[in-house]
């Protein structure tokens, strides 16, 4: 797992774990279950699996199981991330593979056809990390429902709330899942065959395009259809709430310049931070304060640090950042107009930069033009 991917994962747990009350408080746990099984689209037999940390989310993990099976799935029980899980979280099928290694236990759930990362659980987890090699042969897709995910606009992720939980079940049950799907397919439209400029007030100009690359549209679509047009990774992994389309674009025609706002790099605050790109790369960089941080964190010249990894654009608006005192990112940057600028290894989405760095940089004043055609202002989504 990229190591930034895993810190993040881990910081997202501990959240989660540290505020239980938060979780829970309010929330319609069977109308989000509702949501989400209905995202997946089930075909009457379908081998649902869910992969969950005890004590997160127990309540609603036991409605989305309960929901899985009216809409005709079978429920192959919940791989436990620790200790303390309930008792019914394990079936025959989840006792079968106890003391499997990972390598068989990808062998065993070969035949799942739809795996759900509940809150909590991680991409390391080793239930999840086999599915993901299920994933990379062509079969199976997975939920990714993590309830967490949200930053400050200095990137530093934020303690699960009420708040957080509200806009969260808002964006899960009342999102307009074809209109979205419809928007994203009209950009990924659009950017075929055009240059796509960001740039921002603080003087961000950076253009690319993405050729015949995959574009993933994070719209909710959980269905086996959907799975069989993966392209990548990412295709086969949907993420609840919807909202981002994702896209490695060409390396070779990535040039400009990323102006960042205040960001943490390694633990230190750095300010006025400007990298320049060539062909994909980091040519050189610029920081008043901070810069020893920064240098360590790209790591040499030729690692995948240095490298552009991903273009990330938000379109749901149920995940805008709110009007808060502070402002907050809601889920990713997939809120509608959050534009995210990543480095490092991009092959889960298609790309050829390889190493494992994974860093994600969110940009909530950004404007998004593609050839002609403005599609996002100063952080807010227009479309043309």
């Amino acid at each position: 797992m990229p190591r930034a991917a895993l810190l993040v994962a881990l910081v997202a747990a501990l959240h989660l774990a540290g505020n239980l009350t938060a979780q829970t408080s309010g929330l319609d746990r069977a109308a989000i279950a509702r949501a989400v099984v209905a995202r997946m689209a089930l075909k009457p037999g379908e081998k649902v699996l869910f992969v969950g940390r005890p004590g997160v989310f127990d309540t609603l993990t036991a409605f989305i199981r309960q929901e899985t099976q009216r809409a005709g799935g079978q429920d192959m029980g919940v791989y436990a991330t620790g200790p303390g899980e309930p008792g019914d979280w394990h079936t025959p099928f989840t006792r079968g593979s106890r003391g499997a290694s990972r390598a068989e236990l990808a062998e065993y759930l070969g035949g799942v056809d739809l795996a759900v990362m509940m809150p909590g659980a991680s991409t390391s987890d080793t239930a999840y990390a086999a599915m993901q090699d299920v994933l990379r042969t062509g079969r199976g897709r997975t939920i990714h429902f993590h309830w967490a995910g949200a930053y400050d606009l200095e990137g530093r992720p934020r303690r699960l709330t009420d708040r957080i939980s509200q806009v969260y079940q808002r964006a899960i049950v009342d999102t307009d899942y074809q209109w979205l799907a419809d928007l994203q397919r009209r950009f990924e439209q659009a950017m075929r065959g055009q240059v796509v400029r960001v740039t921002t007030p603080a003087g961000t100009d950076l253009r690319f395009e993405i050729g015949n690359r995959p574009v993933t549209r994070m719209d909710g679509d959980a269905s086996a259809a959907r799975a069989a047009q993966a392209r990548n990774l990412v295709d086969r992994e949907v993420e609840l709430p919807a909202g981002a389309i994702r896209v490695a674009p060409l390396e070779r025609s990535v040039r400009g310049t990323i102006v960042f706002p205040p960001s943490w790099w390694g633990g230190t605050r750095v300010e006025g931070l400007v990298l320049s790109f060539d062909r994909g790369r980091v040519t050189g960089f610029q920081a008043p304060t901070g810069r020893d941080a920064v240098a360590a964190e790209l790591g040499p010249a030729g690692g995948p640090g240095r490298a552009f990894r991903e273009f990330a654009l938000g379109f749901n608006p149920l995940l805008a950042v709110p009007g808060d005192d502070p402002p907050w990112i809601p889920y990713y940057g997939y809120g509608a107009g959050v534009v995210r600028l990543s480095l490092g290894d991009n092959t889960e989405l298609g790309g050829t930069v390889r190493g494992g760095y994974v860093r994600w940089n969110f940009f909530t004043d950004a404007t998004v033009t593609v050839g002609t055609e403005v599609w996002v202002k100063d952080g807010h989504l227009i479309t043309p």
